[in-house]
């Protein structure tokens, strides 16, 4: 059997009381996992004494006190117990004592660029779809329960769902009109075009920081159920415009880009 035990989710914020960006929560690490044929799944609760366990108790009493490992894999870059002292070498230099065999994950290039989660966190924040979803190998998503909202987007003829996303370490996209799919959670149903407006809404009230979904072609109400977005591709930065009419206009031109991206598809 294939077993995966991740860096714990919550080490920045147990330990050292960081703030913490994800691109996955633990369900969707679980759900990508599980996709990719893995078996099982340990999640370790980073508590101040697992975070002082020395990488030779790490793999002493961890790894091979509680699994009897057949066979480790672990990244080049990854780093392990108290100080980040435990690493592939030594791994293999503990492997005969252990009686386990050890496998290194090369890094990862995409066109002489080394793939890294800090460098696909950055790509969506500045709202560089093409660069994350490549590095990704799929399109990001992020889920969000549909809250109230003004109506505003229903009164320009483009009604959205509001979303407020629960996790707040999840990693929302930078500010922008992007060409999105969504799906509802819970229910049997396709992904449904759409677009997205992540920001603070500058020609109405330049609020708060709102995300605001049109789905093509639908009206029904979906208040208080949680949708998943996935982001396909970033059109254009907010703007501030000089009012609601000229609003109106670039939103019927962000909806002709995005239906001609799914032509092209």
């Amino acid at each position: 059997p294939r077993l995966i035990i991740p860096q714990p989710p919550d080490q920045s914020s147990e330990v050292e009381k960081k703030e913490i960006i994800l691109l996955n929560t633990l369900n969707e690490k679980i759900e990508l996992l599980e996709k990719n044929g893995i078996d099982h799944l340990v999640v370790v609760p980073f508590t101040k004494q697992f975070s002082e366990l020395s990488a030779e108790k790490y793999i002493q009493e961890f790894l091979s006190g509680t699994f009897h490992p057949h066979t480790i894999i672990i990244g080049y870059d990854h780093h392990f117990g108290n100080e980040r002292k435990g690493n592939y070498k030594l791994l293999e230099a503990h492997a005969e004592k252990f009686n386990f065999q050890v496998k290194e994950i090369p890094e990862h290039v995409l066109n002489e660029v080394t793939i890294s989660s800090t460098k696909i966190r950055k790509a969506l924040l500045d709202c560089d779809l093409e660069t994350a979803n490549k590095f990704l190998g799929y399109d990001y998503f992020f889920e969000g329960r549909v809250v109230k909202g003004e109506k505003i987007g229903r009164e320009l003829g483009y009604p959205t769902a509001n979303l407020e996303v629960q996790d707040k370490n999840k990693l929302v996209p930078g500010d922008g009109i992007y060409v999105v799919t969504a799906i509802l959670i819970g229910q049997k149903n396709d992904q449904l075009k759409g677009m997205m407006s992540i920001g603070v809404r500058p020609t109405i009230d330049n609020s708060k920081r709102t995300i605001e979904v049109n789905i093509f072609d639908f009206d029904k109400d979906i208040y208080g159920q949680t949708v998943r977005v996935y982001v396909k591709k970033y059109l254009r930065e907010e703007k501030k415009f000089s009012g609601l009419e000229e609003l109106k206009a670039a939103i019927a031109i962000d909806k002709i880009n995005a239906l001609e991206y799914f032509l092209s598809i």
